[in-house]
């Protein structure tokens, strides 16, 4: 295949196993089906927008910062590749194999990953917002602090992922498999824990009819209502006077996708009240 580079030279490279590549100008390139395991393909200066790489064996590829905008990944095999800040925007990666990748803090806004196998994947800081994830298999994804803001992961399945500091406002999970997990509330009446502006802590009775959350990934807890046990002040944030008996807010928000949002915040432990800021 002939090659052109940055610096306008050009070379044969018969195979690209292996090869180093990290200055390649490969825009629109017709790689599919290409045997590029182990390649590097790293950073801005390898240039693979809108290249075409439909089924390419890319096993083990570092492409750390790669820019891959727009490219048609579909079907390939990037298992244990190195995406790590690599722009991935608008790039169809429909049924890839992504197992044990490295996409973190990697650009997959608009990318479409219908059916891709992202098992093992590390996904921490990536932005997939607006993502299509539909039956993808993120089993055991690490998702720590991603963004997926409006992405479709519907019938997806997040068995063991971890969704901790995750943005999912507006993210689409109808018949997402795995959520049930991330649910640590059980129901009837609970004692939780609330740390108030002075560093008190308030004992709190969730009573059996009140409705309460956790948003996913996530410890932190709200409740419909709650009674105050001990503990008395105001709310860091919101400054709500917390005082003995019956205390409602004005909104009570029972969507598990957003973390901070309208209802009496706690958590089920007294550790986990006493170490939040």
């Amino acid at each position: 295949m002939l090659v052109k580079f940055i610096d306008g030279t050009e070379r044969e490279i018969a195979n690209l196993s292996g090869a180093n590549l990290s200055s390649a100008d490969l825009r629109g390139a017709d790689l599919s089906g290409a045997d590029l395991s182990g390649a590097n393909l790293s950073y801005a200066n390898a240039n693979l927008r809108g290249a075409d790489l439909r089924g390419a064996d890319l096993r083990g590829a570092d492409l750390s910062g790669a820019n891959l905008g727009g490219a048609n990944l579909s079907g390939a095999d990037l298992s244990g590749a190195d995406l790590s800040s690599a722009n991935l925007g608008g790039a169809n990666l429909s049924g890839a194999d992504l197992r044990s990748a490295d996409l973190s803090s990697a650009d997959l806004s608009s990318a479409n990953l219908r059916y891709a196998d992202l098992r093992y994947a590390d996904l921490h800081y990536a932005d997939l917002r607006y993502a299509d994830l539909r039956y993808a298999d993120l089993r055991s994804a690490n998702l720590r602090s991603a963004n997926l803001g409006g992405a479709n992961l519907s019938s997806a399945d997040l068995s063991g992922a971890d969704l901790s500091s995750a943005n999912l406002r507006g993210t689409h999970l109808n018949n997402t498999k795995g959520l049930d997990q991330l649910s640590i509330l059980p129901e009837g009446s609970i004692i939780g824990y609330k740390k108030l502006a002075d560093g008190t802590i308030a004992v709190l009775q969730i009573p059996f009819d009140a409705k309460r959350v956790n948003a996913y990934g996530s410890r932190k807890c709200r409740a419909e209502f709650a009674y105050v046990l001990s503990g008395t002040g105001n709310a860091k944030h919101d400054g709500m006077e917390y005082k003995i008996g019956l205390i409602t807010p004005n909104f009570f928000d029972p969507d598990p996708r957003v973390e901070c949002s309208h209802g009496i915040h706690f958590f089920i432990t007294k550790a986990e009240a006493e170490y939040y800021n």
